[in-house]
């Protein structure tokens, strides 16, 4: 299944070492200002090759826009773009032609498919979240015309945690460090296991501001569930928390629950969202990423015809797949939330016969 969404919808295409990959996004309302710019710097935040700290595969994630935007506004049907892939180096992936990397998903696509790309892991590539965060964007600039913010940044590497958190500080960093007394130790700790041939996991932390109460359609489409769906469909994450999280599990409920008064709520440890339904206070979300399984240390696998082997991996790979994730996530959840405020436009009489009243 390539398509994501309900009435704001995208689907992706492409692989890590085809001529090209891309997006399709549905369910733009007409009239929106697509801002091309906007989106290109949206990917240049993830693009490769920055720095030393991510893989050093040099691509201008040049972005294209093929349909659906018309002197410079969306036109209300679907909206395609295309990145054309420039720098790929698929003779370094023929020594796995017919073997499985350990912890990537070359062994599930061939036992699914009976097929697989090898070329830089084809579709299961990191490389396919280019087309995730120009999606991304479109509802990003939906977004904003709601005043709604979704911002990103790394608060741990390696188990080197951030005290605070800082997001307006966090664009500025070359790991997107959210807390900048932390930010060398983080970054040292990513080129130690660079230089080991080895890699290391993170956590990114998506934070949402300014939503309205009421975003969310229990009990099977509710607003944390779907951002966690949509974290946990990200390459390399294995956990998602929203507000507490895990701590919550060995809280008490009168220290866990979130007090109200006129003002609002008096604490978050709900992370904004009550019963899948966002209550207006801000969502926090925690996005577990664990190591690239891509790593240049001699390992143990087997071949496609069941030989063991040792053998040592050749390309180029990011030593923390998280730091760059941070934008993919913090763009799947633009898109998440894009999804359920059209979908909540309706949920009531009054909202539909608003609509209504207002056309000639």
């Amino acid at each position: 299944m390539n398509r994501f969404g309900i009435r704001f919808s995208f689907s992706t295409f492409g692989e890590s070492h085809g001529k090209a990959l891309g997006c399709l996004v549905d369910g733009v309302p007409a009239g929106l200002n697509i801002d091309e710019d906007f989106i290109q710097s949206e990917l240049d935040r993830r693009k490769p090759g920055k720095n030393e700290y991510a893989t050093a595969r040099k691509e201008a994630d040049a972005v294209e826009i093929l349909s659906g935007v018309f002197e410079g506004k969306s036109t209300g049907t679907p909206i395609a773009m295309v990145i054309y892939n420039t720098n790929q180096k698929s003779k370094d992936y023929t020594n796995i032609k017919d073997t499985f990397r350990p912890g990537h998903a070359d062994f599930t696509y061939w036992h699914k498919y009976g097929i697989r790309d090898y070329r830089g892991g084809g579709r299961s590539s990191a490389r396919e979240t280019a087309a995730r965060v120009a999606a991304g964007a479109i509802a990003k600039l939906m977004l904003k015309q709601l005043d709604i913010r979704i911002q990103s940044g790394i608060t741990d590497i390696a188990g080197i945690g951030a005290d605070s958190l800082d997001f307006d500080y966090a664009p500025s960093s070359e790991i997107y460090a959210l807390d900048k007394r932390v930010e060398q130790a983080q970054k040292d700790a990513v080129l130690e296991a660079k230089n080991r041939h080895d890699s290391v996991g993170g956590v990114a932390q998506v934070r949402i501001t300014n939503l309205p109460i009421g975003l969310g359609e229990p009990l099977y489409y509710k607003l944390d569930g779907v951002l966690a769906e949509a974290m946990m469909g990200i390459n390399a994450v294995k956990a998602v928390e929203i507000g507490d999280g895990v701590q919550s599990a060995a809280a008490f409920g009168s220290s866990n629950n979130d007090p109200i008064r006129k003002s609002g709520f008096e604490s978050n440890h709900a992370g904004g969202i009550l019963g899948g339904i966002s209550n207006g206070e801000e969502v926090r979300l925690n996005v577990y990423f664990k190591p690239t399984p891509s790593i240049f240390k001699e390992q143990h696998t087997i071949t496609t015809h069941d030989d063991e082997v040792d053998f040592s991996l050749k390309g180029r790979h990011d030593p923390c797949v998280a730091i760059r994730g941070s934008i993919v996530a913090e763009s799947m959840a633009a898109l998440v939330v894009a999804d359920m405020v059209l979908l909540n436009m309706g949920r009531t009489m009054e909202g539909v016969k608003g609509y209504y009243a207002q056309k000639p």
